[in-house]
């Protein structure tokens, strides 16, 4: 008697791009497919408040836009960063003028926030892949523990504590720098 095993089929990306989006999103690396945590309270005040915060200094002069869970397709991966920011000249645009539904480029800067349910060191593997294929900054938002960690490909990763009572502005994207925000100010708005 043969007996025959079957490997599992790899899924390609563009295979992938046609599924149906999933609800929290899904991404893509290598032909496996990881879908996202839902997002908690904490997590979703972070994203929310800081996407706002983002874009009320780098929207007025044109500067970048910071876009919550955009799906963004490059290097053979597909991401849905919690909150990618982009520089205003690097926003896909379609024959209208207006902001395009894909986004193939890695975005400018990547901001993730930590589920409880997630593995660190796969968040922090995505945001070092995202700096590897151009990505300028990397924020890694720990609600736990209260830290934010940056990650720019020049130098090593350095960590915020928020029981440090830290009030250094943390390193914003080139052309935001007169912007200041502390590992205090974005932790401020969990308390409603």
């Amino acid at each position: 008697m043969t007996t025959t095993i079957e490997k599992p089929q790899v899924l390609s990306l563009e295979d992938f791009l046609t599924q149906p989006e999933t609800k929290p999103a899904s991404e893509y690396f290598n032909g496996k497919i990881t879908q996202k945590p839902m997002p908690k309270g904490k997590h979703s005040v972070l994203q929310v408040e800081l996407a706002s915060a983002i874009n009320q200094q780098a929207k007025p002069n044109k500067l970048a836009y910071a876009l919550t869970e955009l799906r963004c397709t490059f290097a053979g991966r597909s991401i849905v960063p919690d909150i990618a920011v982009i520089r205003w000249e690097n926003l896909p645009r379609d024959e209208d003028g207006e902001i395009s539904d894909r986004f193939n480029r890695h975005p400018d800067w990547v901001i993730e926030i930590l589920s409880q349910d997630q593995p660190m060191t796969l968040v922090m593997e995505k945001i070092l892949f995202c700096l590897q294929q151009g990505t300028e900054l990397g924020w890694l938002i720990d609600p736990q523990t209260k830290s934010i960690t940056i990650f720019q490909s020049s130098s090593l990763p350095k960590i915020y504590l928020a029981a440090n009572n830290e009030m250094e502005p943390l390193t914003m994207l080139a052309g935001l720098d007169e912007y200041h925000l502390s590992v205090q100010d974005i932790f401020t708005w969990l308390k409603v």
